[in-house]
């Protein structure tokens, strides 16, 4: 029995058959005819000495031989589809598909948008605001923007500014508790999102940063952030922000931090890409911006305590 590889052609044909386990389906797939189809696989039959289905009445079924070239077959003409949209994309200097979480982007990505694309006007950005855990090759995904702690060593990873959180309100609430003592009587909003992290960064361990008691109140609940920090600009209460998503509010006034004591969440946002595609011309220019944005407002942690809840 020869080692050589049957013709890519036969290989393709029975993919399509074992999947559809219909000669007639796979040769509409194909474009071909049935009969051009079936010749396709007996070919590849005689390359391998065996039979690969049985044919039954308006039926067909793999044999084991069958069953064994299925599963790979199957797995090598994804690779082969996913390498050639990867060769594609690399030929694409304008299109820039991002994914972030639902709450980045609409806090920290749409409200600047209008800037870079007034600055990039080449490229062409696509967004996908997901949490699921995304293979970037696959899903023809350019850059990923994630929030946690520990990246994949396979990506090429760039760590954003350090996250924090702290109270934040509005004005008029501001006034209205101008102490960490009044802050006991405020209407506290929760943020379910952050809880994943490892290190809890809630209002209790944010009051017993402040040696303050702090005593269960209710409240609002929330599973996503961005939802959380619209209840405090709409004046509902004071909530837990995070960085990357209260700091444009903070720096434009319409939330204010009277209390200037901020807890670290030991995670960060990172810019993820593919290896080696940190160069494309639109990525490249897509991170510079994103650092450049984040540099516009880093003057909101001056005069800023930021604790690390392993110094308390």
């Amino acid at each position: 029995m020869s080692n050589r590889l049957p013709p890519l052609t036969a290989l393709r044909a029975f993919d399509a058959a074992a999947r559809h386990m219909s000669f007639a389906q796979a040769a509409s797939e194909l474009s071909v005819t049935p009969a051009a189809l079936s010749f396709q696989i007996k070919s590849l039959e005689e390359h391998l000495g065996a039979p690969l289905f049985r044919r039954l009445n308006r039926a067909v079924e793999l044999t084991e031989a069958g069953s064994a070239l299925s599963q790979g077959a199957a797995e090598g003409f994804q690779t082969l589809a996913t390498a050639w949209r990867a060769a594609q994309r690399t030929q694409d200097t304008q299109t820039l598909t991002v994914t972030a979480g639902p709450a980045f982007t609409a806090k920290w990505l749409a409200p600047r948008l209008f800037e870079f694309a007034q600055a990039h006007p080449d490229v062409e950005l696509r967004f996908a605001a997901s949490l699921s855990r995304m293979d970037l090759m696959r899903d023809n995904v350019d850059v990923a923007i994630r929030f946690g702690t520990a990246p994949s060593p396979e990506l090429y990873a760039l760590p954003l500014a350090e996250e924090w959180v702290m109270p934040v309100m509005t004005p008029a609430l501001a006034a209205q508790f101008p102490t960490v003592e009044s802050l006991h009587n405020a209407p506290l909003i929760f943020d379910d999102s952050i809880n994943f992290l490892n290190t809890p960064v809630s209002w209790a361990e944010w009051f017993s940063a402040l040696g303050a008691p702090y005593s269960p109140t209710l409240g609002p609940r929330f599973s996503q952030s961005d939802h959380a920090i619209d209840a405090a600009l709409a004046g509902v209460g004071v909530v837990m922000g995070r960085r990357a998503l209260v700091v444009k509010d903070l720096a434009e006034g319409r939330l204010v931090a009277p209390f200037p004591t901020a807890l670290a969440t030991g995670a960060r946002f990172s810019f993820l890409c593919l290896k080696g595609m940190e160069t494309r011309p639109q990525i490249a220019v897509f991170r510079d911006w994103i650092l450049d944005e984040i540099n516009k407002t880093a003057h909101v942690t001056d005069g800023l305590t930021i604790l690390e809840l392993s110094e308390l």
